[in-house]
């Protein structure tokens, strides 16, 4: 079976290590390059001892360039970057008619202003957002991504946020001025790098909220809660930090339109969200242990009686559902092949 070559931009880092863990044993994919500076001239056994019996374990770990992605012969390239740098590979790929999997923030976003709003620096490549997709497969669709060139994968924190909320808001079932979010994720979601605010001794035994009111993936949240209720809306939104490695749970609290309850949330859920592989509506809360190392998302919805509104959860990996699984899984619709394919 024809095999697509793929490359990994970044490969060493969490969501770039999950790239290759993920790809390496996809039966449609090929590996022909994994990139990364810290790296460069070590094997992936070397620097992922867990894959030492992979049939890459032997593959050594290059800087990353155009010429050596080029080289490879990549006709799909994931990107594994900071905000930033990824325009930087996105751009001169897309001339060369490569396909683009990016995992960070910079073609989510729809306008450049409000790239640059949150993100404080000019967008490095406005003339690529009109192409790029939001690759949230639950919510965009296959239509949306089928044969698409420039996978926009969502943040973490959006993907918890909008699977529960945009049926809802499409149904007009919440008043979408009401909406309160808290977020908590795992250490992990800061990508590996070394900073004191997130060595051992200062997140263990700490919980923390950060990056409020106005957290950077706030402007993707609002810009596709915006689109599901056909009007500009506003949310508030509060991401903490809590000591675990991975997982993130998200809760929110709106006010249901008359007539709306917890049974009408799960029946808009069921119908939007059937024949779905990765999302679970259960009947417990979520809990993030449940789906670390998994793609799966799981939501439920309670009926807060004394204050009239209405309560929804839910729980991903941040690292799974939130970064490089849901990337390989919006991968896969674009490439016509069944969305679980190499993740189940």
């Amino acid at each position: 079976m024809h095999k697509v070559k793929a490359a990994i931009v970044g490969a060493s880092g969490y969501s770039g290590e999950e790239l290759v863990a993920l790809l390496a044993r996809h039966p449609h994919v090929e590996i022909v390059a994994v990139t990364s500076r810290q790296s460069a001239g070590q094997t992936v056994a070397e620097v992922f001892p867990r894959m030492s019996a992979s049939a890459i374990a032997g593959m050594k770990f290059v800087l990353p360039s155009l010429d050596a992605l080029t080289k490879s012969g990549a006709t799909t390239v994931f990107l594994a970057l900071p905000h930033g740098l990824a325009a930087e590979f996105a751009s001169p790929l897309r001339k060369a008619g490569v396909q683009v999997v990016d995992l960070s923030a910079d073609f989510r976003l729809k306008s450049a202003e409000v790239f640059a709003e949150f993100y404080g620096e000019k967008h490095p490549a406005p003339a690529l957002l009109a192409e790029s997709v939001y690759a949230l497969p639950e919510v965009c669709g296959e239509k949306a991504l089928k044969g698409a060139a420039l996978l926009a994968c969502p943040g973490c924190y959006p993907t918890s946020i909008l699977v529960p909320l945009v049926p809802l808001l499409r149904r007009k079932l919440i008043d979408p001025a009401s909406v309160v979010i808290n977020s908590l994720s795992g250490v992990s979601g800061a990508g590996r790098k070394a900073d004191v605010a997130l060595l051992f001794a200062e997140c263990n035994e700490s919980l923390r909220a950060y990056g409020a009111p106005k957290h950077r993936h706030l402007s993707e949240i609002e810009q596709e809660l915006s689109a599901a209720a056909g009007e500009q809306i506003s949310v508030s939104f509060t991401p903490h930090l809590v000591p675990v490695t991975r997982g993130m749970i998200s809760t929110i609290v709106v006010q249901p339109a008359k007539g709306a309850d917890a049974k009408k949330v799960e029946k808009a859920w069921r119908e939007d969200y059937k024949g779905r592989p990765f999302v679970r509506i259960v009947p417990h809360l979520p809990d993030s242990k449940h789906v670390t190392n998994t793609n799966f998302i799981d939501i439920a919805v309670r009926d807060d009686a004394r204050t009239g509104r209405l309560l929804l959860f839910s729980a991903i990996d941040n690292l799974g559902k939130g970064a490089a699984w849901q990337a390989v899984q919006a991968f896969n619709v674009s490439q016509g092949w069944g969305e679980t394919t190499g993740l189940l």
